[in-house]
């Protein structure tokens, strides 16, 4: 009997990921699969991978996922909009009780599913999963992380510390993240903004299962002062206070010139002409990149562009048709362009 019992989708954002996508299928499967034997989610639970726009052959790969697993579905978007959005869309294109959002690349622990759902049945609506530990990551990795946390916390940006994108949310924590229309995602700190109860489970990260990651430094660098930058307005403040503290010393400069001018003891030098120019042309241009980081997202923000456009869907053969998301855009209970277009 599964009448009463909530459904649970794993909602899993890939982007060139055909080498780790069976075993990742098959490890989820086997998870949902004791849940359900379990009695603790519905029969109806499933697994939608979400195919970011990939080059590879990843979704042929979900394709052959959904024929030999019948929990398995997919959702492919148009182009590739980034990890964030892949979430987002698989977030808002189930109707599911509780929803987990992990990586394809099986770094986080799926056995830490069955815990977090433990939580869930405790009543907890927001599920973290954070890492215990980062054994498997390289030094400087773990250094720049731990820097990258304590950064967002000194700008007061309420983030979880140690969690990445791997979290369970309920059907109202995910109903109330449709109400924020930002197109500047970071939902690391989005989510914390929901303000319903949580609860953190821990788990020890693990390598990445194959293929290699999608983040290299370049992605992780942007992807950090994205987190910044959406959530916080200090760097402004910051700049205002640099040009304020600049503008008391070119004050005590311009007097400290006047003085020696009248003293008679100027000494005509390169040095203290140019380096000053230097220095006040390259805080200048480094202001105006913060500012101009700012207006390009209220640009982003005030056109209103959908976050993600669906080309295919392929439902779980496993999910109860009475609680399926229908494939026929007319049926949804809102339609692409309402989820990624509606201001609350």
């Amino acid at each position: 009997m599964t009448e009463g019992k909530k459904r649970l989708v794993v909602v899993v954002p890939c982007y060139n990921e055909e080498e780790v996508l069976p075993e990742t299928g098959k490890r989820l499967n086997d998870v949902v699969e004791r849940l359900v034997e379990a009695g603790k989610i519905h029969d109806g639970s499933s697994i939608c991978f979400v195919d970011d726009g990939s080059r590879d052959r990843t979704w042929r790969t979900i394709e052959d996922l959904s024929l030999r697993l019948p929990r398995v579905g997919g959702l492919r978007l148009s182009r590739n909009r980034g990890h964030q959005n892949a979430l987002m869309a698989g977030l808002f294109q189930t109707d599911a009780d509780w929803t987990i959002t992990i990586d394809a690349d099986l770094q986080d622990d799926v056995e830490a599913i069955p815990r977090m759902v433990d939580a869930a049945l405790e009543g907890v609506d927001i599920v973290y999963g954070v890492r215990r530990e980062r054994a498997v990551d390289t030094r400087l990795k773990r250094v720049s992380a731990r820097g990258y946390y304590r950064t967002l916390a000194a700008l007061g940006v309420e983030i979880v510390y140690d969690h990445a994108d791997f979290r369970l949310m309920s059907r109202r924590a995910v109903d109330a993240l449709k109400l924020f229309g930002e197109r500047n995602l970071f939902l690391r700190a989005l989510v914390p903004q929901l303000g319903f109860e949580t609860r953190i489970v821990q788990y020890d990260r693990a390598d990445r299962s194959a293929g290699v990651t999608k983040y290299p430094l370049r992605k992780m660098l942007s992807f950090a002062f994205e987190g910044i930058t959406s959530f916080s307005t200090k760097p402004l403040r910051m700049v205002t206070l640099l040009g304020l503290l600049l503008s008391l010393c070119s004050a005590v400069m311009a007097l400290y010139a006047i003085f020696v001018r009248f003293e008679g003891i100027t000494v005509p030098g390169w040095a203290s002409t140019v380096l000053p120019i230097y220095i006040v042309s390259g805080v200048q241009l480094f202001s105006l990149g913060v500012i101009g980081e700012y207006v390009g997202k209220i640009y982003i923000e005030t056109k209103g562009r959908p976050r993600f456009l669906i080309a295919d869907q392929i439902e779980a053969r496993q999910t109860d048709p009475s609680a399926s998301v229908s494939t026929e855009t007319s049926e949804r209970p809102q339609t692409i362009a309402a989820l990624v277009s509606d201001r609350p």
